[in-house]
């Protein structure tokens, strides 16, 4: 009995939490790396103008995170850029599933070149990637909204 109520649980409403939670995960950090620019709509700060890496990003790349093969400078670009385009992408709904793999793959290179101890937190953010990917943004996206129009 308590199963059958359980899996009544919509989708749309794990992938909207699913999308708004791993977003926020990416968008917080990304918010960490630059100054100029700062976009907190749960607690209201927001401060509008051109974004530029803050003073402690490239150091942060150079000494902390130092992954192989990439120079700091086109680690710290990729990453900022990418903890800025795809959650708002997730949050949007819009091409979801190649944002969850974006995503995913940044959480891979995460674990493995610059924490990885950290596993059962880089495990939970890849079953959100990996739910997202597989059953795509739900109800509540832009995706379905296209898609739909696409059959029309």
């Amino acid at each position: 009995m308590i199963a059958s109520i359980l899996s009544r649980i919509p989708h749309w409403l794990i992938a909207f939490i699913g999308r708004f939670s791993i977003a926020a995960v990416f968008w917080k950090s990304g918010q960490t790396k630059v100054q100029g620019l700062a976009i907190d709509l749960i607690d209201g700060k927001v401060e509008l103008g051109i974004p530029r890496f803050a003073d402690s990003t490239l150091d942060l790349f150079r000494e902390e995170y130092r992954l192989p093969l990439i120079p700091p400078e086109l680690a710290a670009l990729m990453a900022t850029a990418a903890e800025h385009v795809f959650p708002v992408l997730l949050l949007l709904g819009l091409a979801t599933r190649l944002s969850a793999l974006a995503l995913l793959g940044m959480t891979i290179v995460i674990q493995i070149f610059v924490y990885p101890g950290a596993y059962p937190l880089h495990g939970l953010w890849a079953t959100v990637l990996l739910y997202l990917m597989a059953r795509g943004g739900g109800a509540l996206s832009i995706d379905r909204l296209l898609a739909h129009r696409s059959l029309l």
